[in-house]
């Protein structure tokens, strides 16, 4: 065999592999080349639990508990919210003792996003203040909802619909339907430190004078790295135009607590 023929035996292996090569499909190629996508993490329930207490001791003993409970869980096209809240206090003066407040209220709401800022909502809320003479108060509502803004950092939404109340008023039973208007805010000033903001309005539909407004402002700060203790600051009012009798319209409450995330 001449050196010409020893030659082309061994680049005939190299021609063959190199053709199979440029015959191979591309994605096959990809399918070998490229990683498998990574699987999608699942959504997860985000919840929070915040205690308070004030005491005070001398001329006067005050005493004020607030434990604060919520959860909310995002989907693609749908969000769910629940939270639950309450509050007792009680003052004593020369062996004199009074109830300051006594209340316990809590919510469900869920959204279904229609678009990126467009969504239809619904909303359960229940109230029972002993203070305000309010034995009980519940508001069903539907609507359509806007997010005006809606990023990482910022989210502010308003919300329109129709709802129902029921409550009763110290001796006074009474339904009726209400147009519901509200707005919330929430904004990140930093990794460790945000604010929120919430109001609603609450008009009964054939008498405007009857209404009720809700509002909340509050600060939160991270007290450790894992971001699962913090410190929070918020102020709370009640308004409702139509009290019950003796009763003053309104309710102002401002809470520090410290909370946990989980």
């Amino acid at each position: 065999m001449n050196s010409s023929q020893i030659h082309r035996s061994k680049l005939r292996p190299l021609l063959l592999g190199l053709t199979a090569l440029a015959l191979t499909p591309d994605y096959l190629l990809q399918a070998q080349s490229t990683p498998p996508p990574e699987e999608p993490k699942k959504p997860a329930w985000e919840s929070t639990f915040a205690a308070g207490l004030t005491l005070t001791r001398g001329n006067s003993e005050t005493l004020l508990a607030t434990l604060t409970a919520g959860t909310r869980k995002k989907w693609l096209n749908n969000e769910l919210s629940l939270g639950a809240d309450g509050a007792y206090g009680e003052t004593t003066i020369n062996g004199v003792n009074t109830k300051n407040a006594e209340s316990i209220h809590g919510f469900v709401q869920y959204n279904r996003l229609f678009t990126e800022r467009w969504y239809g909502y619904g909303r359960v809320e229940g109230l029972h203040d002993g203070i305000a003479d309010i034995k009980y108060r519940a508001t069903l509502s539907v609507g359509a909802g806007y997010y005006f803004i809606k990023n990482k950092t910022t989210d502010l939404s308003l919300e329109v619909g129709p709802g129902y109340v029921f409550q009763q008023l110290g001796d006074e039973t009474k339904h009726y339907v209400t147009l519901r208007v509200g707005e919330k805010f929430h904004h990140a000033l930093s990794d460790r430190a945000r604010i929120w903001e919430s109001v609603e309005w609450l008009p009964q539909v054939d008498d405007f004078n009857n209404y009720i407004i809700n509002g909340e402002i509050g600060v939160e700060a991270d007290l450790s790295k894992d971001k699962h203790w913090t410190l929070r600051t918020y102020l709370t009012d009640t308004y409702n135009n139509v009290p019950a009798a003796g009763r003053k319209s309104n309710d102002l409450k401002l809470v520090t607590a410290l909370a946990y995330k989980l």
